[in-house]
């Protein structure tokens, strides 16, 4: 006999969660289904364990700049061992419980499509008035020969690591590549960043490469760019890669931070008539519908993936789903990466805009000669804040910030260009003194409209 229900959310990472939650305590009968662990990649393999391991690094950071204190040591121990509370030891037996609590009918299987409303789980069939598809994706490993012969990593087994090796080539300049550069550096492995592109950080300003560059290699670590890897080779201990300059590195562990795929093989999307993109991602309308009576949210969809965006994607599928419908708007959400110091940004790049054809205007400052703020946080002080502005509308479309909590203080940019506040407006402003949010005034002063 068919299971009916209101609603299947097929994927419990945070945007599945986000969804489910909302449903439930609106009453609907919802099956929850996933096939690992409930939390999904960012709870257990990914944003938790990565930023809960590049904490203890950043606060020893800050007691070396502070003055008139010391003695902070790394003890690479206690922190695997908050790391592993924090990663539930990847257990989801209380999570399960949990939405079993809230009336959810939990299923621990892998799930496909058997037509229109109707999902195989297991060895159960399902059916419901709704499915969202929340799958999430999976880390992307190049093809690359000899591969098999090495000790190749992905996020999953560096963020699970008990034992750090001694020496690591990090592939990828982009995120996860700094932020895992940045984890290993400071707790003392000896770290190669190797990166395709001619700047880290390539996809934002060109700026914000330069100051990341800057700041891993004063964490040690060394940055090749412009190479690709070939080929793998073991030799002995040590994994090798092979550059297409014709020179080697070698490591304990070759660590790939080369992207992310949406996951979608096997969902048998075409039963329903959903339509997947050309990196396999579920295309979506503005409400996050994917076809008639299907959803998708998350980094299946490939449209920002991010954790607060799935999360985003939840509420706005789980609210049309209610009556509630509303479009997804992806201006000027905020893009961090917790290096030291914090890489954050919203909205435009100036190359975006220009891709556009709207006028600019463009400011950078340098925090520590703007406000007074870097100067009681840290010696020797750090931070840049850059905007960018349109012209003929007089309103905030871009910003990036690298220094101290920059993932904090971001979000006064982002709102700013979510809500299109003309500038009038910002520069009206009063903020707290003595404050990182200072340097919008110091820059939006700056800037030549």
């Amino acid at each position: 006999m068919n299971e009916h229900f209101d609603v299947a959310v097929l994927g419990m990472g945070p945007g599945g969660e986000v969804a489910a939650s909302r449903l439930l305590k609106e009453g609907k009968r919802v099956a929850v289904i996933e096939r690992e662990l409930v939390g999904g990649e960012c709870a257990y393999w990914a944003c938790i364990p990565s930023k809960t391991v590049l904490r203890p690094a950043e606060a020893r950071s800050g007691v070396e700049r502070a003055a008139g204190v010391a003695g902070a040591e790394l003890d690479w121990a206690e922190t695997r061992s908050y790391r592993d509370y924090m990663i539930r030891n990847l257990d989801d037996a209380a999570q399960v419980d949990g939405y079993a609590g809230q009336g959810a009918t939990v299923i621990k299987a892998e799930a496909t499509f058997a037509g229109p409303g109707r999902l195989q789980v297991g060895d159960r069939e399902i059916t419901a008035d709704d499915i969202i598809i929340a799958t999430g994706s999976d880390a992307v490993i190049p093809p690359l020969d000899g591969i098999e012969h090495i000790t190749a990593w992905t996020n999953r087994e560096t963020y699970t690591a008990q034992t750090l090796p001694q020496r690591a080539v990090i592939v990828g300049g982009s995120a996860v590549g700094i932020e895992t550069a940045t984890f290993l550096a400071r707790f003392g492995v000896d770290v190669t960043l190797i990166h395709r592109g001619e700047r880290l950080m390539g996809r934002e300003d060109a700026r914000v490469g330069e100051l990341v560059h800057r700041y891993l290699g004063e964490a040690k670590v060394e940055i090749r760019l412009g190479v690709s890897a070939t080929r793998a080779r073991r030799d002995g201990r040590d994994s090798v890669i092979a550059l297409d300059d014709g020179t080697e590195v070698a490591a304990d562990v070759v660590i790939f931070a080369t992207g992310r795929e949406p996951r979608t093989a096997g969902l048998s999307c075409e039963e329903v008539g959903v339509e997947l993109g050309l990196r396999g991602e579920v295309v979506i309308d503005e409400h996050c519908r994917a076809g008639a009576g299907v959803w998708a949210i998350g980094d299946v969809t490939d449209v920002m993936p991010f954790t607060h965006v799935a999360k985003y994607q939840g509420r706005i599928a789980a609210d049309a789903i209610l009556g509630r419908q509303r479009p997804a708007t992806y201006e000027g959400i905020p893009r961090v990466v917790f290096a030291d110091p914090e890489i954050a940004a919203a909205g435009l790049t100036a190359q975006q805009a220009g891709e556009l054809s709207i006028r600019t205007a463009s400011v950078e400052i340098d925090l520590s000669s703007a406000i007074a703020r870097p100067w009681t946080y840290e010696q020797d002080p750090r931070g840049h804040l850059g905007l960018l502005a349109d012209l003929d509308r007089r309103i905030l479309i871009g910003a990036w910030a690298v220094g101290p909590q920059a993932g904090e203080w971001i979000h006064h940019a982002s709102l700013a260009i979510r809500a299109r506040l003309p500038v009038e407006t910002l520069l009206d402003q009063v903020a707290q003194f003595p404050t990182y949010h200072e340097a919008y005034l110091a820059a939006l002063e700056k800037l030549d409209l």
